[in-house]
This record gives C-alpha cells, structure tokens and sequence, in this order.
C-alpha cells in the first residue's frame, strides 16, 4: 500500500479489514526485528569472545591501523577508505 486511501470513502468493514492487515503486517515485521535483533546479539557476543581471548592471548586488541581508520572516521574522511573495500586482517 503506497498511499493511504481515502478514509471517508471507506466502508466499517473495509477500514475494520485495513486495520487487521495493518495489524498482521505490524505483527510480522516486529517478530522479524526481534529476530534480527537476537542475531546481532549473537554476532556481537561471539566478537567480544574472539576480543577477550586476543587479549588473554597477550595480543593487542586495538592496532593503530584501527586508531588510524577511528580518526579518520571521526574527521569525516572515512568514504574514500570505504570506496577502496575492508582491509584484511
């Protein structure tokens, strides 16, 4: 539904179908969200165990390439690195 229609011009039954489908599609998208959500939980989970055992590794967790590319994020100059791909690690 592009456009919202025309509310006067609508039946109860028809706005009582709207609100339902509206219903059910808010319904979906909000169980889609919270799958994504736990998702991005798990990823950001396994990235602190993967940091935490670097550091108990005695490896630096921060390189100053990461300092380097922080600063340029914060000076607004990160899209030319961004244009040229991730960097490998």
């Amino acid at each position: 539904m592009d456009t919202f229609p025309d509310l006067g011009a609508m039946s109860d039954s028809e706005l009582k179908e709207l609100i339902n489908e509206l219903t059910e599609e808010e319904t979906d998208l909000s169980y889609r969200r919270r799958i994504l959500h736990g998702k991005i939980d798990i990823l950001r989970a396994e990235l602190v165990s993967r940091l935490r055992s670097r550091r108990q590794g005695g490896e630096d967790v921060i390189s100053g390439d990461d300092l380097k590319q922080l600063t340029e994020i914060l000076a607004g100059r990160h899209d030319a690195q961004a244009e040229e791909g991730p960097t490998q690690r």
